[in-house]
């Protein structure tokens, strides 16, 4: 028999696939390490080093990494993050520049003609030292924005790492900054929402809070901090809202001003309803919280019962008694149409160049203050609650005066600007317009017929009001009437008599001809707001809208332009540090056609002439009316002279106790001798 030597057993494709794949381990490589511990090392290397795909999984198992090499890699990624993280740290530095956050200026308003008007230094920050501010005012702070601010790092990861997630998951940035990373904010960043600025804040924080006391920085926080009301800084806050030093408030009034760091547009109480109750519910939770750390006892607590109102406007705003108006009126214009946030406009450095003339201004305020002293002389009592209301507004939109009250520090709101009392009887050139414009319909299914200002109607008192469909019924079911001043009748008379008389009942009865839709579409075009346009009834015609002194006089400079309206505009231009600021240019529109505005003129002249023949020279283009509300509440008197109309009001009002409007008294004067007709003319002035 043969001997058969037998060879080595064959091994299976797999292994010598893997034994040719597997390349020399790394320790193997290094020829330096000796050979002993190489061989102990080597099954350690093999096992880290991936072999793709797994040789001991099937399927798509053999793609997915072991635990280990999840672990190597995880390890790697930290790795690299702690170290990119150090290097990040270390070249971040603290900037010595404060951003414009942390430098306000003030808005300075000009008159028309380019000189300075208004310096709004209201936009302040007095910078408090820590030690001034009590403690209960820094723990309301505390408590409101980051309870742990005296033992974290500065930084907040849980804060960061919600930022991050709501970047990449939802497109915007948000997450609980502590109070180092706000002052940086503050001071050395801009307010952009981006993670690049996140980053930059946290790398600031870091450092800054390594370097500097907890104190310092609670102290530049405070002190840099926006409050709402153009203030800066826990100080000028606490005598915008509390007319007090910080040093003098208690911790409930430091928890309203707390809440304020929130965002003043939503928690600032004087603001809305919503803006009170959210306040409210703020404060109380910051009182709790404070409570809860064992910076407020619970008897402390217990004597806060009662929500701190704080002063309804902020006394460090203070510019004078007229200009205060002026002011208002400018920058709520130049914010709304310049697309600017309170908070931006409070930073300052705004230059608005306004449309105000300043000796039509002084003409205006002289004479009301005339008319004023006048009224206190003859009637003390009537004259406490006399209220005077006054704008000019030239043809192309320009509001070039205003008379807004006595004192905006004692009366905030603006009687230029109000839309308090009825227009009375000077609402009827806008029904005139109508019925010129849009023709009548006397007749159930009858076409439209055009009308002139020759046209007759009957101007006797007590006339029924009628509709196409016959009598007008009101709700109580009786036919309404129409009624005359002083129960006056004129008989049959043309509708351009009519307004120059101001007789009521033709008005009326035009109304219902034309349709009072087409009344409240052509005073609305005209420049009145809907929502100062009175019920839709045939009293709409005799002027139950109550529109403002500065609306009336844009309609009545509508009928000077030609029927051209253009929206009144108090603000000509924007600058910030020389910078222009875009605004649109004010809308324009078509009101009524030319034709019909030179009829409303016309008859607006005859007015003017017939009430008060010798006051203008025969050559001079003057017109205007007079308005009296029906109940004897308001009285008006509207005109236009050199392409400027003015609207001057005269009410009384007891603000201590209602807002409805109580009768005038002889307050106003008469028809002959109209005290809003002085005003007019001694504004007008000279009227030739």
């Amino acid at each position: 028999m043969a001997l058969r030597i037998r060879g080595p057993e064959p091994s299976s494709g797999r292994a010598d696939r893997r034994k040719a794949a597997r390349p020399p381990s790394v320790f193997a490589r290094a020829g330096a390490l000796p050979a002993s511990l190489t061989a102990r090392l080597a099954p350690y290397a093999r096992r880290l080093k991936p072999l793709y795909p797994r040789p001991s999984r099937t399927g798509w198992r053999r793609w997915i990494p072991s635990g280990r090499q999840w672990l190597c890699g995880a390890a790697i990624v930290g790795g690299l993050s702690g170290l990119s993280l150090t290097v990040a740290y270390a070249v971040t530095d603290i900037p010595h520049d404060l951003n414009a956050y942390a430098t306000q200026q003030d808005n300075v308003y000009f008159w028309s003609d380019g000189k300075p008007m208004a310096r709004t230094g209201w936009v302040q920050r007095q910078a408090m030292p820590l030690k001034d501010i009590p403690e209960d005012v820094r723990w309301a702070v505390l408590a409101a924005e980051n309870e742990s601010f005296y033992s974290d790092p500065g930084v907040s990861m849980k804060g960061l790492t919600r930022a991050l997630w709501r970047t990449v998951g939802q497109g915007d940035t948000q997450g609980g900054s502590t109070i180092t990373q706000q002052y940086v904010k503050n001071v050395y960043l801009n307010q952009n929402q981006t993670l690049s600025r996140k980053f930059t804040e946290a790398m600031i924080a870091l450092k800054l809070d390594n370097r500097t006391s907890k104190d310092t920085i609670l102290e530049g926080y405070l002190n840099t901090s926006w409050f709402g009301r153009g203030t800066y800084g826990i100080q000028r806050a606490a005598q915008a809202y509390y007319g007090k030093d910080v040093s003098e408030l208690n911790a409930s009034q430091a928890a309203v001003l707390a809440s304020l760091l929130k965002g003043a547009g939503l928690y600032d109480p004087t603001l809305s309803a919503a803006n009170h109750d959210r306040a409210e519910e703020r404060w109380k939770w910051i009182l709790d919280r404070m409570v809860k750390f064992g910076k407020l006892s619970a008897s402390e607590r217990a004597e806060y019962r009662t929500f701190p109102e704080p002063l309804k406007q902020n006394p460090l705003y203070d510019t004078g008694q007229q200009s205060d108006y002026l002011v208002e009126l400018a920058s709520q214009y130049a914010k709304k149409d310049g697309h600017i946030s309170a908070r931006e406009f409070d930073l300052g450095g705004y230059q608005i160049y306004t449309t105000f003339d300043r000796e039509r201004e002084a003409a205006l305020d002289t004479v009301v203050a005339e008319e004023r002293e006048k009224a206190r002389q003859s009637d003390p009592k009537a004259a406490a609650t006399a209220h005077y209301g006054a704008a000019s507004v030239a043809a192309d939109g320009r509001i070039l005066a205003v008379y807004g009250g006595p004192d905006h520090r004692k009366q905030g709101y603006n009687e230029s600007n109000a839309t308090t009392v009825p227009a009375g009887t000077a609402f009827l050139p806008f029904v005139y317009a109508a019925g010129l414009q849009h023709g009548v319909v006397k007749q159930r299914d009858a076409p439209r017929e055009q009308i002139t200002p020759q046209s007759v109607y009957d101007g006797d008192d007590g006339v029924p009001v009628s509709t196409p469909e016959g009598p007008y019924w009101d709700r109580s079911g009786k036919k309404v009437a129409a009624h005359n001043d002083d129960g006056k009748s004129w008989g049959r008379l043309t509708l351009r008599e009519a307004l120059a008389e101001s007789v009521n009942t033709p008005f009326m009865q035009l109304g219902m001809d034309t349709g009072l839709d087409k009344v409240k579409q052509t005073a609305q075009a005209a420049g009145l707001l809907p929502s100062s346009m009175g019920p839709q009834v045939p009293a709409l015609s005799l002027g139950s809208s109550t529109p403002s002194a500065i609306r009336m006089a844009g309609g009545y400079a509508t009928f000077a332009a030609a029927g051209q309206h253009t929206e009144p505009y108090s603000v000509r231009r924007v600058t910030r540090n020389g910078s222009t600021v875009p605004l649109p240019a004010p809308d324009k529109r078509r009101a009524v056609d030319a034709r019909v505005a030179e009829e409303v003129t016309q008859a607006l002249t005859d007015s003017f002439r017939s009430a008060h023949p010798d006051a203008a020279p025969a050559t001079a283009a003057v017109s205007g009316k007079a308005g009296r509300a029906t109940d004897d509440t308001a009285a008006w008197y509207v005109g236009t002279a050199r392409d400027v109309s003015t609207a001057v009001v005269v009410y009384r009002m007891d603000l201590a106790k209602s807002l409805e409007p109580l009768p005038l008294k002889g307050l106003a004067g008469t028809g002959s001798d109209s005290v809003p007709y002085d005003i007019w003319a001694g504004a007008m002035s000279p009227l030739g």
